[in-house]
Order: structure tokens, then C-alpha cells, then sequence
């Protein structure tokens, strides 16, 4: 036996390890990235219905028709993107798994997968069970700025893929349309695919727009793009994602997936088909108020004296507690659900060398803005004075 290999798949994940924290110590759990709402009445009712009408079996691999043809119809509606329903759509047990499904399609021992970086931790597990290189291309502050000299810097002969994220997690960061227009390019020269994961392409603020690089022209032909209900429909728990893309990609992925899950969540799939027939306005509503949320975490932290960098997308705000006193980001989470009653999550589970995070720490705004409240006074109450 690997011993080395069953340590490794033992340790706890740093999301298990810090809500467990905040269970042990009742603490405010602004750490994992989960809405405390029971999601839109309605979309709950299809489910429920779907599941009182006997839709309890097994899907279709790819997923039920009418969820492909309400992922193609919301392609096509945001952003002007052609999908056919039939043989460009599969549906997913959340994006994860399309992600997952995506990078063991296409990465082979040898080929390096080219990444943002921080990066949510998925994608480095990921490419390691392929056999693949991470390489990652930092984000740099102030404002974690994208940097496009560098991208194109880290792409070698054995590049394979671009893993793209945007709206991006942890930082906040929204590529906008020249960015985005500059790693198509960038895919192009290279001959390189294109693994999108836009699961927060309904949470962009301040007047921004998503752009998705499959929309470049050239780009659907080389992009995998990948999405999710349980984000923009508070739903995380359903585990109900898709990946878009050409049918030659799409193939692939599905091959995989197969082999994951097979196939998930019947009466799910069903409620996310009435979840993406919400009008426009659910999605504005839906920004407006995730950005007041944004706005209340962000000054109150920055209020505590966190160097704060607010965040054009997703519901995340990722601080630097140095000016505090902190060193450590993870050293500093580990202490806070006990000190001041508020569990966060350290930044160094997003970087391949943890000490390049220092002590940024990512909080989250997808709570009710009275828990909002509550933790800035618990953390008002337990920092004073300093770290």
C-alpha cells in the first residue's frame, strides 16, 4: 500500500476543517461559500413537483431535454452564443464535476494546464489526477490585476489548456472584454483549449458585464464553458452544473462524466429548468443585492482595518490582515472562530506555494445582512485592540 498516497487523500479540506471550527465555537461562518436562504419558492415547487410526478429515475447521461434546451436558450439569450441543445449541452453534478470531467478529457501525463492564480483548490486536484502541471500565472495587487504579458509568458510547448475563471474566486477579479479578448488571442496563436468556469457569471457589479471568451470570435471551436444553478439560484446543494461547447469537445467531456456520476439529480434537473425560465429582472434584483451585501462587508472590514480589496464579482471579499498584526492567513483563520466567534477561510489554500498568500483571508457576503452585521461585531468586539 501507498502510504504517502492515503495520507494525502485523508487530509481534511480546508473548507471541512474551518466550518467545523465555526460549529465547535457557534461561530458566524463567513468561510464557505454557501447562501443561508432555502432559494426562489417556485424553483422549489418544480422540484417537488418533478418529484411527486415520478421523475425519480435515472436522467439521460447528458442530462433531460428540457434542462439542454434551457441552458442553450440562456447561452444564446445572455450572450449570443448558438447552442445546439442536443449534442453541445451536458449536464453535470455541479460544476465541479464538469470541471473535473473537462480537465481528465483532454490533460495527459506531461501536459500543463495553465491557471490564474489564486485558483480555487479544485483545479490543482484536478490536473494532479490527470497527470498534469499546474502552472500559475499571479494575479497582482493592488486589485489582483490580470496581467497579460505574463500569460502569455507561461504557455510552453507542452501547454495544453487555459483553466479560465472569471467572474474569478477568490478574488473578485472580472476579466473585461479586452482581457478577455487577449487570452483568446493568446489560446489561438497556441492552439490551446479553453476550460471556462464562469459559475458566477450572474454576480458582477458596479454597471460590469460578464464576457465569456467562447462569445470571441474563433474561440467556440476551442471552449469548454462551465456553469452552474447553485450559485445564481441559491441551490448549492443540488448539485446541478453544465458545460457547453462543440460537439467534438462535448463528447469528450461526456465520455468521462459517464463514468463520474453517470448521471445525477432527475427532479433537480427539473427545477432548474423553471429556474432558468426567471425573467431578467430575478438576475438584476439578484446583483443589486449581492452588491449591497459586497458593500456592508467591505467597508465594515475595511472599518476594522483590513486592507480590503472589494470585489467587481462573485460574493467573496478576500482582506489582508496584515495591517492588523497577522502573518499567517491560515494561522489567523485557525484562531478566529475561538477569539472573536467568526470562522473566514486563508488564501494560501489558493496559491501552489501557501506562503505567497501572507495573511489574505476570504471572507463571504452571500449571508443575510443581519449575520453580516453580526459577525463584524463579533469581529469588532474580538480584534480590539489588534491581533
Amino acid at each position: 500500500m501507498n502510504t504517502a498516497a492515503g495520507r494525502h487523500t485523508a487530509e481534511v479540506n480546508i473548507f471541512t476543517e474551518m466550518s467545523a471550527l465555526a460549529e465547535t465555537h457557534a461561530a458566524v461562518n463567513l468561510g464557505q461559500g454557501f447562501p443561508d436562504s432555502a432559494g426562489p419558492v417556485e424553483i422549489i415547487e418544480a422540484a417537488v413537483a418533478a418529484l411527486r410526478a415520478g421523475h425519480n429515475q435515472y436522467p439521460p447521461v447528458p442530462g433531460i431535454a428540457p434542462l439542454r434546451e434551457a441552458v442553450a436558450h440562456h447561452q444564446r439569450h445572455w450572450y449570443g452564443i448558438p447552442v445546439d441543445p442536443r449534442s453541445e449541452v451536458v449536464i453535470t453534478a455541479g460544476a465541479s464535476e464538469a470541471i473535473a470531467a473537462a480537465v481528465l478529457a483532454f490533460v495527459s501525463p506531461g501536459d500543463e494546464v495553465v491557471v490564474l492564480e489564486p485558483f480555487y483548490d479544485l483545479y490543482r486536484a484536478c490536473v494532479s489526477m490527470a497527470g498534469g502541471t499546474l502552472v500559475p500565472v499571479r494575479l497582482h495587487e493592488p486589485g489582483f490585476r490580470f496581467d497579460q504579458a505574463a500569460l502569455a509568458a507561461a504557455v510552453t510547448d507542452r501547454t495544453r489548456m487555459l483553466l479560465l475563471n472569471s467572474p474569478h474566486n477568490p478574488t473578485g477579479l472580472v476579466l473585461d472584454e479586452h482581457e478577455v479578448r487577449a487570452v483568446a488571442g493568446i489560446a489561438a496563436e497556441h492552439d490551446l483549449l479553453v476550460v471556462a468556469d464562469e459559475v458566477y457569471e450572474h454576480m458582477v457589479y458596479d454597471g460590469r458585464r460578464h464576457h465569456p471568451v467562447a462569445a470571441v470570435p474563433g474561440m467556440w471551436e476551442r471552449t469548454v464553458s462551465i456553469s452552474s444553478a447553485g450559485k445564481s439560484f441559491s441551490v448549492t446543494g443540488w448539485k446541478v452544473g453544465w458545460a457547453t461547447g462543440p460537439a467534438d469537445l462535448l463528447s469528450r467531456v461526456q465520455g468521462v462524466k459517464q463514468y463520474l456520476s453517470f448521471a445525477a439529480g432527475t427532479p433537480l434537473q427539473h427545477g432548474v429548468v423553471r429556474a432558468l425560465a426567471c425573467p431578467d429582472s430575478y438576475y438584476e434584483d439578484l446583483r443589486t443585492d449581492y452588491q449591497r451585501r459586497r458593500d456592508l462587508l467591505a467597508d465594515g472590514l475595511a472599518e476594522l482595518g483590513f486592507a480590503v480589496s472589494r470585489p467587481a464579482g462573485t460574493y467573496f471579499v478576500t482582506v489582508d490582515a496584515g495591517p492588523l498584526g497577522a502573518t499567517d492567513g491560515l494561522r489567523f483563520c485557525r484562531e478566529l472562530p475561538r477569539r472573536c466567534g467568526v470562522a473566514a477561510i486563508p488564501n494560501s489554500v489558493f496559491y501552489t506555494d501557501p506562503g505567497a498568500a501572507g495573511a489574505q483571508v476570504r471572507f463571504t457576503f452571500c449571508k443575510p445582512e443581519a449575520v453580516l452585521r453580526e459577525g463584524l461585531r463579533r469581529l469588532r468586539r474580538g480584534l480590539r485592540g489588534g491581533w
